[in-house]
């Protein structure tokens, strides 16, 4: 069996100042940093008896506000983080840096499909989940018996999908999204069946 939990990158400072969060290097805020230890506080106890005779990896995105959220996690399972630029958040080119209001002001794209960019720069909700992909099988064939992956909101939506076997064009009418701080648990049987136990629980940052 194979036990991968997903963390969504706590409170971070674009959260609270109106900017956008993409490819920008935004940092924690110091909710944010008090949450990420909670989550890393939480589960350790949750899962210390089956720490005895498991295997465990955390792989993180390499932007700073995912960094911080890992690295808060990892200290209590006493392990490094492994980072992944594949996990970062979708790129939405050159509204980085910008505000919400400048990128809905400037929006040069509507999404109507997942092949439609916001701005020409950027990724589309396809390139994003043709990045994911080969972290995804990666992930499924690995030998740890517990994964643990910190990354957000867009790309976390991309893995449920993924993990659930639909295919990309699903996420034309929607997705399964989560919230900033929220832990999800997904268990692969011996047998190869997939179960969602728990989406965005945000009792862990409590």
């Amino acid at each position: 069996m194979k036990h991968i939990i997903t963390i969504q990158h706590t409170q971070s400072v674009h959260h609270t100042n109106g900017m956008v969060g993409s490819w920008t290097d935004w940092e924690l805020t110091d909710l944010g940093k008090k949450q990420a230890d909670k989550i890393g506080k939480k589960l350790s106890e949750e899962l210390r008896e089956n720490l005895k005779d498991k295997k465990l990896v955390i792989y993180s995105s390499d932007l700073l506000r995912a960094k911080q959220t890992a690295e808060a996690v990892s200290k209590y399972f006493d392990i490094t983080p492994v980072f992944k630029q594949e996990l970062r958040e979708r790129n939405l080119g050159k509204c980085c840096g910008k505000s919400v209001q400048w990128l809905r002001e400037n929006i040069e794209c509507p999404e109507k499909t997942v092949d439609d960019r916001l701005f020409s720069d950027g990724e589309s909700k396809r390139d994003a989940w043709n990045r994911l992909k080969p972290f995804f099988e990666s992930v499924m064939a690995d030998e740890c018996d517990i994964i643990i992956i910190v990354s957000h909101g867009d790309l976390l939506s991309h893995f449920n999908a993924m993990f659930l076997g639909m295919p990309v064009e699903s996420l034309t009418n929607g997705d399964i999204h989560g919230l900033a701080g929220g832990v999800s648990h997904f268990i692969v049987s011996d047998d190869g069946k997939h179960f969602v136990k728990r989406i965005s629980d945000m009792s862990y940052t409590c």
